[in-house]
Parts: C-alpha cells; structure tokens; sequence
C-alpha cells in the first residue's frame, strides 16, 4: 500500500545541519526538503528526538553516517505516522511510533523502516518515548543477545547515569539479574541506586575491580563497558570466571596494552558491536525481541527512561553542551513544537 503525501504537508522543514564539524556551535537549524518515505518507511512527524554520545562524534566530524543515510545528525525519534512509503502497512496514519534510524532525528520529519519502529505504549508520552530506541536497542543487543546476561548473574555497568546506564540497570533488574554500576559522584551513585542498582561505585574515590569482587563475591559474568583505555585490562580483573565484556564505545582510548593472560584463565569473552551500521533486517529482530520481551515491561511500568532535560529542536547546540558536560543523569532530549 502506497499514501499519497497528505496536501498539507509543507515542502520544507526546520533540521539542524552540521556545515562545518566543531563544538556544539557547529549545530545549525537550516531549512531542509520533507524527506518521502520509500519501500517500506513510514514518514512520522517528529515530536521528540533523543540526543547520544554518537551524535557528539558526528557533530566532531568523527563518526560520519552510513551511505545512504541522513547527514542530519539524531539516532531515534517519536512522533505520529504522516505518510506510508510502497509496502508499509504496519502502522496506520496517525499511529504513535518510536523508531531507530540511521540518522535524519534532529529534524521535524523524520523516515524510519516500518521494521525498525515501535508502538508507543498509550499512558508513554512523546518525550520519553523519543528517548527510547536507540538505548534500549542498544543495551538488549549487547548485555542480553551479545553477553547473555541471565537471572541470577551480576552485570557491572560503566557510566551508571547514562542513558545507556539507567536503561542497562531497569531492563537487567527486571528481568532478574543484579547489577553494580561506576559513576562519578555521589549523587550519581545514588541515583543508581534508587533505580536499582544493587552496588555503586564512585570512579573517582574508589577502585571498581575491588569494589566489584567485593559486592560480588566472584566478579561481574556481563561487562558493558563504554570506556575503553585501561578500562579494558581492569575488566578482565573485574570479571567472573566465564565473564562476558561487552565494548559499545570508547570514551577513552580505543588501544590498550592488557595481559591476556587473565583472559585466558578465566575463559573470558570480549565482544563488541556498533549500531548504526547495522542493516534494517538485523535492527528489525531487536526490535522484534524488543516488543516481545521488553514493551511488556515499558506498559507495565516497570522500565520507563530516565528524563534529564529537555531542549527546543532549535536549542540543540544548548542540548550538545548539556550532554559534554557530563551533569546530566539520564536522557537528553530535543522536541518539535
């Protein structure tokens, strides 16, 4: 099934470009051409849209999109359906959806494959719901597929009061795991209790691979870890016997000089992935597992995002410097009024 574009939908629209890479200045609300959904995309118009460290790599000229792909930065989005590109018929017009996208977020229409996108629990407003696909697509794929975390096991999360870190602890406590967490302050630590987290370490007054065997017993099975640098030897430290480490990033170094000598006496595994890269048919099994293990959870409550703050599409520079001062706890978030 084909929509034609509804007769009211403008033929511009307001999206922040990146004309020259730089600090958060380099983000520039520049007037774009609606993009038109193609096989199987919906069009959706944007109401909210979440902001990632890997849009701080883009904005920096370091992490430029797939071929293909939007330049305009911004990973995921909510919004409401506009327009059905050939073959998409999973969402009606008007449907509330959340969707993963390679790029194209930071912008008042946004395409995304009908695959890659999901409904929007009823009582789920926009905001939280833009804050969504691109954490929780990432945190299932790498702890729970990529590191099989099961019941039971411990899970040692770096950067607790990220948006990946407060995700990383609801979805692990609620599906029965227990979970020691780094962050940088006190209050940071605190928080991560209060969602969850059985442990908190502070990285700045305390050793995570002591504290970690300490509050464990035996050491982490499921490492995720965005750091990297010397992160990389004191995981494999922290780590149980049989432990999995999970890399999703390098906020640090990305090479390291690490004794793989405790790799191989514990049975270590170290994995890592990227999203963004991924085709749309392996994005759409994430969210396949994703509405079927994990929506559950979002209706009933049980796991819902983390809000830090919220900034105008237009103030995205504002939303950048936000994110780069490393304050926040939880999820950064533009909207579209």
């Amino acid at each position: 099934m084909t929509d034609a574009l509804p007769p009211d939908l403008p033929a511009e629209m307001t999206a922040i470009a990146i004309p020259v890479p730089g600090g958060p200045e380099a983000l520039v609300p520049m007037r774009r051409p609606v993009p038109a959904p193609g096989e199987g995309e919906v069009l959706v118009r944007v109401e909210a849209a979440g902001v990632n460290r890997p849009d701080v790599l883009q904005r920096r000229g370091h992490y430029p999109p797939p071929p293909g792909a939007s330049d305009i930065p911004g990973l995921e989005i909510a919004g409401v359906v506009v327009a059905r590109g050939p073959g998409a018929a999973r969402f009606a017009i008007g449907a509330r959806v959340c969707g993963l996208v390679a790029g194209g977020g930071y912008a008042q229409y946004c395409t995304v494959h009908e695959s890659n996108a999901l409904p929007v629990p009823d009582d789920l407003d926009s905001v939280s719901a833009g804050a969504m696909p691109e954490t929780y697509f990432t945190v299932w794929t790498n702890v729970f597929e990529r590191g099989r975390l099961r019941p039971g096991e411990w899970l040692l999360v770096h950067g607790g009061t990220s948006g990946i870190g407060t995700t990383a602890i609801q979805l692990a406590t609620a599906l029965g795991s227990r979970v020691i967490v780094t962050a940088g302050s006190d209050e940071k630590c605190a928080a991560c209790i209060a969602l969850g987290a059985d442990h908190a370490v502070n990285y700045r007054t305390q050793d995570f691979v002591t504290e970690t065997k300490k509050a464990t017993g035996r050491g982490a099975d499921v490492i995720l870890d965005m750091v990297g640098g010397d992160y990389i030897g004191r995981n494999y430290e922290a780590a149980a016997v049989d432990g999995r480490i999970v890399q999703i990033a390098f906020q640090g170094p990305s090479v390291a000089e690490v004794d793989f000598r405790r790799l191989m006496l514990k049975r270590l595994t170290h994995t890592g992935s990227t999203l963004r890269s991924r085709s749309v048919a392996e994005k759409a099994a994430i969210a396949a597992a994703l509405r079927e293990t994990v929506w559950p959870l979002v209706a009933a409550g049980r796991c819902r995002p983390i809000i830090d703050s919220t900034f105008p599409l237009a103030d995205a520079a504002k939303a950048h410097a936000r994110m780069e001062s490393s304050a926040h706890i939880g999820k950064i978030v533009l909207t579209c009024g």
